[in-house]
C-alpha cells in the first residue's frame, strides 16, 4: 500500500536521524507521586496505569477534544489487565520520568482497556495490521487529532521507544500533509466493506460433503501428529477448530478426523497449559509442546473449553475429559465467582512481579509434599531437579496416559489416581499461601455467556450438580443485572452498551440454558434480544451484523466480525443463534437470515477453514435435515436429559411437564399418561414414542 510505505519511510528516517543525534539518558530510579486522569476509572487494566507520570486520559471527548484544540497527535496505548507485556512496557516506559516528559510533551495520551472498549481496538488493531505491521498488545498506536492512524507497533524496549515517540512527533510535525493523506488511506481501508473486501458481494456457494472432505484435506496437513493442535508455536486452544473437527466426523464417518480432534484435547489436557493442581486453562502455550503456559487465565478460554470437553465427553465417555471438565468449574468457583453469580474476566500472568510464579513448584517443594509418594508424582508430572522448564522451576504436566503410567510403575489404575489426587490437594493448599496473581474483575457480559453456555453443556454431558448449581446463578446474574429495558450491558457496573459479541454469546448461552433446564423464560428472552440485534445491528445491504449498535458511538469505521478467531466471529454466532431460534419458533425469517448468512461465506469456509471453522460446523450442519425433538410429560426434563448424554449436534431439544404455549408443541400432548418423545425433521413427525432408545433410533434416521 502506497500509504504504508510512505508513512513508513517518514518515521524511519526521522527515527535514523534521531538515533544519531539523541544522547542516551539515565533511566530514572526516583520514586514519584502522580496522578493522572484515570484515577477516577473502574477499569482494573487502567487503575493500573492511574499514577504513571504519563499524563493518561481515558477515551472520550476530554482527551480527543484537547487534541483537536491543541494540534497534537495522539498516542493511544492499548492492553489489558492480564496482559505480561503490557506490564513489562508500563515498567519500562510509563514509570520512567523522562519518558513520561517527552510522552506528555508531544502527544496527547490515551489509555485505553481492549475489554472495555473491544470496537476501538478492532478497529486500530486493523489499521496496523494494513501498515504491514505485527499486531498484539500492548498495542500503541499514533493517530492524528481526528483519530485517524498514521503508524504503529506492538512492545517496545525503553530505549526504543523513546526514540520512536520523538520521530514520530517530529514527523507529526515537519511532514504534516504527507503523514495526513497516509491516515486518510488507513481510514478509508478499514473502513471498507468487509464483504467487498473479502468478495462476498459476488454471491454465494453451495457446499456439499465432498467439499468438506476436501477442506478436511487442506487442514489434515498443517496438523502436529506429535503434539496434537496445529503444527507451530505457540500454541492457542482454538475450541471452534476442534469442535469442527468432532462435527465432521459425526457427519461424515471420517474417524481420522475424530482420532486428531481428541488426540490434541488429551495432549493440551496433559499439558501444563490446564492446571492440574487447581483447575482450569491457561491462554496459550508458548511452545509446541503445551507444556508452558502463558499463565493468563481468561474466562472466554475457559468457558469454550468446557463446551469442548463436554462434547468430546458425550462423544467417548472418557473419564479424563469428565476429570477436566470438573476441575474447570471447581476453579470458576473457587476463584472467578462474584457473589452476585456472574465469573470475573481474568486472572494475571504475574505475581510477585514474576511471570508464572503462583503456578511453578520445585523439587523440593514437590518432594515435600508427595513425601512417601514422591517417585510417583515426580514421574506422573516430570518433574526434575533441574526443573523442566526454567532453572529450578517445574512446571506440572503429564506426557503419557494414566492406564499406561500405572501399567509402567505396577499400580492399580485407580491408586494412581488417588495418589495424584491427594497430592493436588496438599498441592492446592500450599499454593493458597503464595501471593496470588492480580484479578481482572469486570464481569463482562459475553464471556459470561460463554461460560455459561459451557456449563450447561457440561452438565447435560455429566449430570453432576457443580454445573447446575454455576449454570443456575450465573443465568440469573446475567438476566437481573446485564440485561436492561434499553438491551444488553456490557460490564457490569458500567453504562457500557454491549458490542455484537456481547449480544450473540448471551443469546446461544440463554438458548442453552433452555435446551437444558426447559425454562421458557431464558428462551424468550433470547428473542427478544435477537430482534433487538435485528434492530440495531443487521446490515440488510450485507446480509450481515455491524459489530456495534447504531445507537453507540460513531466511530472511524463500523466493522463487521467474520473471522472466527480464539473466540469464534459474532457473526457466526449468530447464524447459528437465528438457525435454532428459527426452528423453535417456527419462524422462517429466522432460518433465511441465517441461510444467506452462510451461504455467503461458504466460498471462504473453502478456502480458510482455519479461520472459518465455527462457520464450517454451522454450514457442515445444513447439510442434513436438524432433528427436532421435542419431550411431553412428567418425565420430559429427565429423559430429555438422558438424550443429552449423547454426542448429536444436529438437534433442538425442547421439554414441557405440564403445557407449553411454544409453538411446536401445538398438537403435541402425553399419551397414554406416559411422557411421549416425538422427534420431527422439516416439519415431518416420525411416530410418538414414550422410551429414549426408540426417539434415538429416530433420531439417527433422517429419512
Amino acid at each position: 500500500m502506497k500509504a504504508h510505505i510512505y508513512s513508513s519511510l517518514v518515521i524511519s528516517l526521522l527515527f535514523i536521524k534521531c538515533t544519531q543525534n539523541m544522547t542516551q539518558q539515565e533511566e530514572t530510579t526516583q520514586e514519584y507521586e502522580f496522578t493522572n486522569h484515570l484515577i477516577n476509572s473502574t477499569s482494573p487494566y487502567l487503575l493500573q496505569h492511574a499514577h504513571n507520570p504519563v499524563d493518561w486520559y481515558p477515551w472520550g471527548p476530554e482527551a480527543l477534544n484537547k487534541a483537536q484544540e491543541e494540534n497534537k497527535p495522539i498516542l493511544l496505548s492499548i492492553g489489558y489487565s492480564s496482559c505480561h507485556w503490557c506490564h513489562v512496557m508500563a515498567h519500562e516506559s510509563f514509570e520512567n520520568e523522562e519518558i513520561a516528559r517527552l510522552m506528555n510533551e508531544r502527544f496527547i495520551n490515551i489509555k485505553l482497556d481492549r475489554e472495555e472498549r473491544p470496537d476501538l481496538d478492532n478497529i486500530y488493531m486493523d489499521a496496523v495490521q494494513a501498515m504491514g505491521l505485527r499486531g498484539g498488545w500492548p498495542l500503541n498506536v499514533f493517530l492524528t487529532p481526528d483519530q485517524k492512524p498514521f503508524y504503529g507497533g506492538t512492545y517496545f524496549p525503553p530505549d526504543q521507544w523513546k526514540k520512536l515517540i520523538v520521530s514520530v512527533s517530529d514527523a507529526y510535525v515537519h511532514k504534516y500533509d504527507q503523514l495526513y493523506e497516509s491516515a486518510s488511506q488507513f481510514a478509508a481501508n478499514i473502513d471498507q466493506s468487509e464483504a467487498e473486501k473479502y468478495g462476498l458481494t459476488e454471491g454465494g456457494v453451495t457446499l456439499t460433503l465432498s467439499d468438506f472432505d476436501s477442506t478436511y484435506t487442506g487442514l489434515k496437513d498443517k496438523f502436529d501428529p506429535k503434539w496434537g493442535g496445529m503444527n507451530r508455536a505457540p500454541k492457542f486452544p482454538m475450541p471452534a477448530l476442534w469442535n469442527f473437527l468432532l462435527t465432521y466426523s459425526h457427519i461424515s464417518g471420517q474417524s481420522k478426523a475424530e482420532e486428531h480432534g481428541l488426540f490434541t484435547l488429551d495432549k493440551i489436557a496433559a499439558g501444563g497449559i490446564y492446571d492440574h493442581v487447581g483447575g482450569g486453562f491457561s491462554r496459550y502455550s508458548v511452545d509446541g509442546e503445551w507444556h508452558v503456559p502463558h499463565f493468563e487465565k481468561m474466562l472466554y478460554d475457559n468457558g469454550q473449553l468446557l463446551s469442548l470437553y463436554a462434547n468430546a465427553y458425550k462423544f467417548t465417555g472418557k473419564s479424563e475429559y469428565k476429570q477436566v471438565l470438573i476441575g474447570t468449574a471447581q476453579w470458576l468457583e473457587r476463584e472467578m465467582l462474584d457473589s452476585n453469580g456472574g465469573f470475573y474476566s481474568a486472572l494475571d500472568a504475574d505475581s510477585e512481579g514474576e511471570e508464572g510464579k503462583f503456578y511453578v513448584w520445585t523439587f523440593d517443594e514437590v518432594k515435600e509434599m508427595a513425601g512417601d509418594d514422591f517417585s510417583i508424582i515426580a514421574e506422573y508430572y516430570n518433574v526434575t531437579k533441574e526443573g523442566n522448564w526454567e532453572e529450578g522451576k517445574n512446571v506440572l504436566r503429564k506426557l503419557e496416559e494414566d492406564k499406561v503410567l500405572a501399567a509402567e510403575l505396577n499400580l492399580d489404575l485407580t491408586n494412581l489416581r488417588q495418589t495424584v489426587d491427594r497430592f493436588n490437594q496438599k498441592a492446592l493448599k500450599a499454593r493458597s499461601g503464595r501471593i496470588r496473581p492480580g484479578l481482572d474483575n469486570k464481569l463482562i457480559a459475553g464471556w459470561n455467556g460463554l461460560a455459561l453456555s459451557g456449563l450447561c453443556q457440561s452438565y447435560q454431558a455429566t449430570g453432576d450438580n457443580i454445573f447446575a448449581k454455576l449454570a443456575t446463578g450465573n443465568a440469573a446474574f446475567i438476566r437481573n443485572h446485564l440485561v436492561t429495558k434499553d438491551g444488553l450491558v456490557r460490564i457490569y457496573g458500567l453504562d457500557t452498551r454491549g458490542y455484537l459479541e456481547d449480544y450473540a454469546a448471551v443469546i446461544q448461552a440463554f438458548i442453552t440454558y433452555y435446551e437444558t433446564f426447559f425454562d421458557e423464560t431464558y428462551l424468550n428472552l433470547a428473542r427478544t434480544m435477537t430482534n433487538q440485534v435485528i434492530s440495531e445491528f443487521y446490515d440488510q445491504k450485507e446480509n450481515l451484523f455491524y459489530y456495534t449498535s447504531n445507537q453507540a458511538e460513531s466511530l472511524i469505521a463500523r466493522k463487521k466480525e467474520i473471522f472466527d478467531n480464539v473466540i469464534p466471529a459474532s457473526n457466526s454466532i449468530m447464524a447459528e443463534n437465528l438457525q435454532k431460534l428459527g426452528l423453535m419458533y417456527d419462524d422462517e425469517s429466522y432460518k433465511k437470515m441465517s441461510f444467506t448468512m452462510v451461504y455467503q461465506l461458504n466460498k471462504l469456509i473453502r478456502q480458510e477453514p482455519e479461520y472459518l471453522s465455527n462457520w464450517a460446523s454451522i454450514s457442515l450442519l445444513k447439510l442434513k435435515p436438524t432433528a427436532e425433538v421435542l419431550l411431553v410429560g412428567e418425565q420430559a426434563q429427565e429423559q430429555a436429559l438422558q438424550i443429552h448424554k449423547a454426542y448429536l449436534p444436529n438437534k433442538i431439544l425442547m421439554a414441557s411437564t405440564n403445557g407449553s404455549a411454544l409453538p411446536l408443541f401445538e398438537y403435541k400432548t402425553a399419551m397414554n399418561n406416559e411422557t411421549t418423545i416425538y422427534v420431527c425433521f422439516d416439519k415431518v413427525c416420525k411416530r410418538p414414542v414414550n422410551n429414549i432408545d426408540a426417539a434415538m433410533a429416530e433420531i439417527h434416521d433422517r429419512k
